[in-house]
């Protein structure tokens, strides 16, 4: 369904196609993708490593092991 470390798998976040619009209105495809780091999560007491995108992290939707 996604591939590996393109998408948050706390969230769903993923890469977003869309145009850059210039001046003249030319239209040229491109993606944005987002801030994914693979850091060790604490869940139900164990330890996993896991792809977080930043946002997560810094609302704290997951709990991060030291």
């Amino acid at each position: 369904m996604f591939a590996l470390s393109k998408y948050c798998e706390i969230c769903g976040k993923g890469k977003v196609s869309g145009n850059i619009v210039t001046f003249s209105k030319r239209h040229i495809r491109r993606t944005w993708k987002p801030n994914i780091q693979k850091v060790k999560v604490c869940i139900d007491g164990t330890v996993k490593r896991m792809n977080v995108c930043t946002r997560c992290l810094r609302s704290e939707k997951v709990k991060r092991a030291l």
